[in-house]
C-alpha cells in the first residue's frame, strides 16, 4: 500500500501535529511506502520571503526526520525537486471546472473576508491534486475537515480520464491512466485541544511546540488555562484542559490513576501541568536530541532530501509520461 501526505512549511510543528498525524505516518512507515513531502510550492501563496520559506521548509525536513520518518523506508522530499507536479498542475488544470474551483474552502473563506485573492489560492486545489495523483497513492491520510481535498482530487482525475481515456468507466474507476485516490481518515486524536482549550492550532497561537528550548516550552505549559477550582477541592478531568492533553501521553491505567487524583482532590493544577511537562520532556527529548544532531549536519540532510526527490521523480516521471500520451503533448 502506497501513502502520500504533505506538510506546508508555514511554521514549527506542534504536538498537535504530531498526535493527530506524524505520530500515524511514522506507524505507517512499518506498514506501507510512504511518500511524505515539504509542500513548499503551497507556502508561495502566503510567505514572499525567500529566505524564510528556504529555512522554514528545511526545518520541517528536519522535524520529520527527528520525529521518526525514516529516509530508509519513505521517500521524503520537498515538492519543488519534482518539476513533473508543476506540469501535471497546467495539464490538470486544463480540465478543471472553475466550478469546482469556486466551492473551494479556502478561496469561499477568503471571499467571505474580504481577502485579496490571487490565482495561487484560486489554483489551489489543482496543485493539490497534482501532488496526489503524481503519485498514484492507494491512501492520502486526511482529517474529518479534509475530506474535500480528497472529493476534489477525484473528480479533477475523473474529469481527465473520461476526457482522454476512451476505456475508462467511472463506475470501476479502471481504465484511466490517473487513479483514484482514497482518504485514510486519521484517528479522533487527530483534534489536539491548545492551551486555550481550543483547537491546537499555529495561527491561534495556542500551541505546545515541543522543538522549543526548555524555558519557553515549560512556560507554554504552565500558562495552560484552567478554571479556578481551589486546590483543596475535587476537579472534573473531563471539563479540564489538561488532563484532555496529559491523556495523549498515558496508558488506560495511568489515566484511571490521574483521573482518581483529579477526583480526590487537595491538588492543584500546577501539579497535573508539571506531570504533563515531565511526559512531554520523556516522549520528545530523544526527538530533540536527534533533531540537534541533524541540525549540526546539514550536508547529510540535503543528501536525504536529494534521494528522495530522485526516488519520487522516478514515479513522478512515469506517471506524467502516461498523462502526456494521453492528452497528446508527448
Amino acid at each position: 500500500m502506497r501513502i502520500l501526505s504533505g506538510v506546508k512549511p508555514t511554521g514549527r510543528p506542534h504536538i498537535g501535529n504530531y498526535f493527530g498525524a506524524i505520530q500515524q505516518f511514522v506507524d505507517l512507515q512499518n506498514r506501507s511506502e510512504g511518500y511524505y513531502f515539504i509542500a513548499d510550492l503551497h507556502a508561495l501563496d502566503g510567505i514572499r520571503d525567500a529566505e524564510r520559506l528556504h529555512q522554514l521548509s528545511y526545518d520541517v525536513t528536519l522535524d520529520y526526520l527527528a520525529f521518526g520518518l525514516d529516509p530508509e523506508k519513505a521517500t521524503i522530499f520537498k515538492q519543488s525537486d519534482v518539476p513533473e507536479v508543476s506540469e501535471l498542475q497546467w495539464i490538470l488544470g486544463s480540465v478543471t471546472p472553475m466550478g469546482l474551483l469556486q466551492r473551494g474552502h479556502a478561496y469561499k473563506d477568503a471571499q467571505a473576508k474580504d481577502k485579496q485573492i490571487d490565482f495561487g489560492l484560486f489554483a489551489y486545489p489543482v496543485l493539490m491534486a497534482a501532488d496526489i495523483l503524481l503519485y498514484r497513492p492507494d491512501g492520502v491520510p486526511v482529517g474529518k475537515d479534509q475530506t474535500q481535498h480528497i472529493e476534489f482530487t477525484r473528480d479533477i482525475a475523473t474529469k481527465f480520464n473520461q476526457t482522454y481515456c476512451p476505456d475508462f468507466d467511472p463506475q470501476t474507476e479502471e481504465g484511466g491512466v490517473l487513479k483514484l485516490p482514497e482518504g485514510v481518515f486519521l484517528e479522533e486524536t487527530a483534534v489536539v485541544p491548545g492551551i486555550d482549550g481550543q483547537k491546537m492550532s499555529k495561527s491561534y497561537g495556542n500551541a505546545i511546540e515541543p522543538f522549543v528550548e526548555d524555558k519557553p516550552l515549560k512556560k507554554t505549559i504552565m500558562k495552560i488555562v484552567t478554571d479556578s477550582t481551589p486546590l483543596e477541592d475535587p476537579k472534573d478531568p473531563d471539563t479540564c484542559n489538561v488532563y484532555a492533553l496529559l491523556k495523549l501521553f498515558l496508558d488506560e491505567n495511568e489515566q484511571a490513576d490521574v483521573r482518581e487524583q483529579y477526583r480526590a482532590g487537595g491538588v492543584g493544577y500546577g501539579h497535573f501541568k508539571t506531570l504533563l511537562l515531565d511526559h512531554v520532556h520523556t516522549l520528545f527529548d530523544p526527538m530533540r536530541e536527534r533533531r540537534r544532531q541533524l541540525e549540526n549536519d546539514p550536508h547529510e540532510v540535503e543528501k536525504i532530501l536529494a534521494r528522495g526527490a530522485e526516488q519520487a521523480r522516478a514515479t513522478a516521471s512515469e506517471v506524467l509520461g502516461d498523462v502526456k500520451r494521453a492528452c497528446g503533448v508527448y
